[in-house]
């Protein structure tokens, strides 16, 4: 049995796919193998646990939907790559910070790759260029097993983060990887990414699957 499965799954629905993530979440035992699940959503609105509503400034047609990941309210669509990471820490001797900190130099090193100089921040998780955000994170993790993930910033629409203080911050500049590499692709950046984390996390053993 492999120690990771890596999922392509394309484009699903954000409620759907929420519930599948807490429903392997909560079934999982010590046997089963971690997953890693790359795709894409419609346009949707999350509102993390800590997301207050004063943050969410006109959502018009987009709907909204509160979560149990960490964080504050944040944007999905179309052209972003949304990476869902099923992880049992104690297995790989990981806390959620060196989690936080093994996503955040994945995202960096695939950046580096196309030339473009991204860094995390200290004060506020997620990775940044020349301090607009391109990649934002928010976990979850239920006996000592990660749920939720990454979204990296790849090639959208990026009105709708003018229509919410993204991540809870006003005015935090939001940018993309197409505003730098001509020709980005989700499709492109999904493999060169799950590359990154299974290689930062250290796995030995993999498995690539598409679909469920």
């Amino acid at each position: 049995m492999p120690e990771l499965i890596v999922r392509s799954l394309g484009e699903q629905p954000y409620l759907e796919t929420w519930e599948a993530m807490k429903t392997f979440t909560a079934e999982r035992d010590e046997t089963v193998a971690d997953e890693i699940w790359c795709l894409e959503h419609p346009r949707v609105y999350t509102q993390g646990q800590a997301g207050k509503a004063e943050h969410i400034l006109a959502p018009g047609d987009i709907p909204v939907i509160q979560v149990d990941r960490g964080g504050q309210v944040t944007y999905h669509g179309p052209g972003q790559l949304v990476v869902y990471l099923m992880i049992d820490l104690p297995r790989l001797k990981l806390g959620v910070r060196s989690l936080v900190d093994r996503i955040e130099q994945a995202i960096v090193r695939v950046l580096d790759d196309v030339g473009v100089s991204a860094a995390p921040r200290p004060d506020a998780p997620g990775v940044y260029v020349s301090g607009a955000k391109i990649a934002s994170l928010g976990l979850r993790v239920r006996r000592g097993c990660s749920f939720h993930g990454l979204a990296l910033n790849v090639a959208m629409d990026m009105e709708p983060f003018r229509r919410i203080n993204p991540c809870g911050f006003a005015d935090m500049p939001m940018c993309q990887v197409s505003d730098f590499v001509e020709g980005a692709s989700t499709d492109r950046f999904e493999q060169g990414l799950a590359r990154a984390l299974v290689e930062g996390l250290g796995y030995t053993s993999v498995e690539h699957r598409h679909g469920w």
